[in-house]
């Protein structure tokens, strides 16, 4: 979980850096950071889920709430 996790702070300071859309090339990175930003997060999402199933952790999150 801790990949994920290093993985979403990544992609959500990606996203900061990439500033104002003003050109194709930076549209393109944001929408693309912004895809695997939510992806990082629902794999999270489960895998926080599956961990509570098996009894070692309650805390559940849904991807929307992480950002």
């Amino acid at each position: 979980m801790a990949k994920l996790e290093s993985d979403i702070a990544y992609f959500q300071t990606r996203l900061q850096l990439i500033g104002e859309l003003n050109s194709t090339h930076r549209l393109a990175q944001h929408k693309v950071f912004k895809l695997l930003l939510k992806s990082a997060a629902r794999e999270l999402f489960n895998a926080r889920r599956r961990k509570s199933r098996g009894g070692k952790e309650d805390v559940l999150l849904s991807p929307e709430a992480m950002f």
